[in-house]
């Protein structure tokens, strides 16, 4: 067995669903994602037009690096909310999945260095400036579909990602066909249009950064429009013929607990700041805060009254 063999064998032992690896090179997306800046269609999300050299090329933010390990965790939920019941995209319903899956990755770093001792590299998931689903599709793990979420074949799109960039070379996996051919329910279903065109997103008018990135008031054009969602959105995902094949993850701190999945407009519209912060204890829901999370369940709740 090759080392790169044994490292993906010890990937799905610490329980990821998935694991390529992938040349570190400059990816050649500087073009398309100077296109998506210059369109403002990161909204206010100013991160995102910092250290584009970095993101553009990973061996600017792993100095020497040579490989990238990308891996993928599913999240798809076991139970899923009322109907009903004010919705949160599914990966927010247990624990915040960045300290779940860097926990993980910090493990199979080790794991790598006990065999490679003279070994540097980094390991990130959604913590860097790093393009997790251009570098997965490179190592064979999936395709970037029209949504521009990665879809796994056979598995869906339900999964986080996460990649452990280092400076030694290893053997390379190869990019897969699969594509999404003449499909285009995620841009037919998105209730905002914020899927302007195959494979960009214009996060101006994207339920999940109106509900959790945006720190002032929703648009007005959006706000109509949230479908009962108020901490993220998964239609783009659920129309997804893909995920007809979507199945619960094994991980147990994805598991939500009895207080979120009992969450209804009434409870939330009087939740106060000290219920919110014991509720979502370790979420990744913080990140959009009390007040932002309040914010969103009223527009919810008015939509309701019209």
């Amino acid at each position: 067995m090759s080392f790169s063999e044994e490292i993906k064998k010890e990937a799905l032992r610490l329980g990821f669903d998935a694991c390529g690896i992938s040349p570190a090179d400059n990816s050649g997306e500087e073009e398309r994602y100077m296109k998506w800046i210059e369109d403002n269609w990161h909204a206010d999300m100013h991160y995102m037009a910092r250290n584009i050299d970095k993101r553009v090329d990973p061996r600017l933010l792993v100095e020497g690096a040579k490989s990238i390990i990308s891996v993928a965790l599913n999240y798809y939920p076991h139970k899923k909310q009322a109907s009903h019941a004010p919705q949160f995209a599914y990966y927010a319903y247990g624990k915040d999945y960045h300290d779940v899956i860097r926990g993980k990755l910090k493990k199979l770093f080790e794991f790598i260095s006990a065999r490679q001792p003279e070994l540097t590299g980094r390991y990130f998931s959604d913590s860097a400036p790093v393009l997790e689903r251009f570098w997965a599709a490179q190592a064979g793990i999936g395709f970037v579909g029209k949504n521009s979420l990665l879809i796994i074949p056979g598995k869906g799109s339900f999964f986080f990602l996460g990649e452990l960039i280092i400076d030694i070379e290893l053997e390379y996996d190869s990019p897969i066909a699969e594509n999404c051919g003449s499909c285009t329910r995620c841009l037919d279903g998105c209730p905002t249009s914020a899927i302007e065109e195959p494979y960009k997103v214009n996060a101006n008018k994207c339920i999940s950064y109106q509900t959790i990135e945006n720190r002032g008031e929703i648009s007005s054009y959006v706000a109509p429009r949230l479908k009962n969602y108020v901490f993220g959105c998964d239609i783009c995902q659920k129309v997804c013929p893909w995920n007809r094949v979507s199945t619960p993850h094994n991980t147990i701190e994805f598991m939500p607990n009895d207080s979120f999945m009992n969450l209804d407009l009434k409870k939330m519209l009087e939740m106060d700041e000290e219920e919110y912060r014991e509720v979502f204890r370790g979420s990744a829901v913080k990140r959009a805060k009390f007040a932002g999370l309040k914010r969103n369940v009223i527009a919810v709740s008015k939509t309701r009254k019209k």
